[in-house]
């Protein structure tokens, strides 16, 4: 099959479309031919040699997310066909032309979504989902703040928390990153500058002074600090990425005073088991939001396989908003 296969650690050229072996499922797993996937930051820190592969994912080809049908079996698989159309989270390995998964990480596709459109959701709206739901607990009536709003998850978490009954407050660095964000569910914005200026005042005055009840923050740096001046008492703070620096300074004392909750989160690593309960959730509170178009992906542009080094590198300008799709076969 064809592969985009990581040669050597480094820039987007060490990229390389080679034919590798085609993968056979094991017990309890499923081979997909992946008609489409995504590019996301973790295939770009994986690539810069910095964030390697889970243990069972190919150690040297990208691809945490894909939408495809199912080819094969493994022993002990009940509840899917060939030619179901799925997608799916995974370690890696999605940047080819078949992967393999376990069974219970699968979700069905909705008939009314496209293969393209259909690669671009999982990994965004999983994470989103996750964050703000499992590891953020919001409800109704609450009051989100996401950074880097115009991103693929950002503007997956302004959707679900507005139809979630949630306002949604965004920051970026763009005006026109922030308009797009307004199409998408989010209430109101801030474009940010490097000190971030008037973020404390803006969130204070969007939620009528309380604060937010739910942090998403995907930038990590000096973000945190500022989540603790903006998070409402007893607020949830949830870390997703930490692209803007993995170093922190931070008076710990307004985490305590307002009794804030600072939690962690990653996809990639997770169990099999926990993959599977991220799944169902996905399953039951977004794919139908996602089927009758109350969701839906936004895609900035579209690769072919064979030019994963320009989308790579079209990613790594921080030019894009939402999704890049990598047409695979």
């Amino acid at each position: 099959m064809r592969a985009a296969v990581l040669t050597a650690s480094g820039g987007p050229e060490v990229l390389a479309i080679r034919d590798v072996a085609r993968p056979t499922p094991a017990a309890g797993e499923v081979l997909v031919r992946v008609r489409t996937s995504a590019l996301n930051r973790a295939d770009l820190l994986q690539r810069a040699g910095v964030y390697p592969a889970p243990p069972g994912a190919p150690p040297d080809i990208g691809g945490i997310e894909f939408a495809g049908e199912v080819a094969s079996l493994g022993a002990g698989v009940r509840g899917w066909s060939p030619g179901d159309r799925v997608f799916a989270i995974c370690g890696g390995g999605a940047h080819a032309e078949w992967v393999t998964v376990p069974a219970v990480t699968l979700v069905r596709i909705p008939e009314a979504l496209d293969w393209d459109t259909a690669g671009a959701i999982p990994e965004a709206f999983m994470t989103a989902h996750d964050a703000l739901r499992t590891q953020g607990g919001l409800q109704q009536g609450e009051s989100v703040v996401v950074h880097a709003v115009a991103s693929g998850v950002g503007l997956a978490v302004a959707q679900l928390g507005h139809a979630f009954g949630a306002r949604v407050f965004g920051t970026t660095r763009t005006p026109a990153k922030l308009e797009l964000a307004r199409q998408y569910g989010m209430s109101d914005g801030l474009v940010m500058d490097r000190e971030l200026g008037g973020l404390r005042d803006r969130v204070l005055a969007f939620t009528s002074g309380r604060g937010a009840e739910v942090v998403i923050d995907l930038l990590g740096g000096p973000y945190v600090a500022a989540n603790t001046e903006l998070a409402a008492v007893r607020g949830r703070i949830v870390l997703v990425g930490a692209i803007a620096g993995s170093q922190v300074t931070m008076d710990l004392r307004r985490l305590l005073a307002r009794r804030l909750t600072l939690r962690g989160t990653v996809l990639r690593s997770r169990s099999t088991q926990e993959k599977a309960e991220v799944a169902r959730g996905f399953e039951q509170e977004v794919v139908p939001l996602l089927s009758d178009g109350r969701a839906r992906a936004h895609i900035d542009r579209i690769f072919d396989l064979a030019d994963i080094q320009e989308a790579h590198r079209w990613v790594e300008s921080n030019s894009s908003a939402g999704k890049v799709v990598i047409r695979v076969s």
